[in-house]
């Protein structure tokens, strides 16, 4: 499947904020939005341009797949998802997303970004019911118990993202044992559990025209 190769602080300056694709350097004076806070090409250094209602939502769209690293046909099916079930599709959308599998793993604290566990998934290290699961976008449910593998357990790399994110809470809709580096999912995520700056109902009216 097609993905986005290129320079992802890019990226960041085209939506104007950090997305936090590049983990710990993105605290850091490194962080190319630090250094060139405007969007990338020649011609965007001067004044910013006065984006139309079409423009804000778009923007907004691509703001959340980049969070996310979702391409526009995945995204386009979880929109319809959210659409089909009970309750508010916005807040549907952004509890669909956070359920991905590797979206889980970041927020456990085993990666320092989610592109780092997506790929991470892939190779295979996370079991869920005791069953080795190597697809990104798994979507976790209630009930399901999310692990590290045994023999991932001793790798100098989870030890560090583990060191390292061991004052990031966990969220309330995942009751994570840090001990056994075994979570729990306790409840499907609502709108106060994404702390992400999404206007999510400016992706509603783009996708209802």
């Amino acid at each position: 499947m097609a993905r986005y190769t290129g320079a992802v602080c890019r990226q960041c300056r085209r939506e104007g904020q950090k997305l936090f694709l590049k983990g710990d350097r993105c605290y850091t004076d490194k962080c190319a939005i630090e250094r060139r806070s405007y969007a990338p090409g020649m011609h965007n250094q001067g004044r910013p341009k006065k984006l139309s209602e079409y423009g804000m939502q778009l923007r907004e769209k691509q703001k959340a797949k980049h969070y996310y690293g979702v391409l526009e046909s995945q995204f386009h099916k979880y929109y319809e998802m959210a659409a089909n079930r009970k309750g508010v599709t916005g807040d549907n959308l952004l509890s669909i997303l956070e359920t991905r599998l590797d979206n889980v793993v970041y927020r456990l604290g085993f990666a320092m970004s989610r592109p780092e566990a997506r790929q991470l998934v892939r190779h295979g290290h996370f079991t869920i019911n005791g069953h080795r699961v190597d697809i990104p976008s798994y979507l976790v449910k209630p009930g399901e118990v999310i692990a590290l593998k045994e023999s991932s357990r001793s790798l100098d790399k989870f030890k560090a993202c583990m060191e390292a994110n061991a004052s990031r809470p966990a969220p309330k809709w995942l009751d994570f044992d840090k001990n056994n580096l075994v979570a729990n999912v306790v409840a499907l995520p609502v709108r106060e559990d994404v702390d992400l700056p999404i206007e999510e109902h400016l992706i509603v009216e783009l996708y209802s025209k």
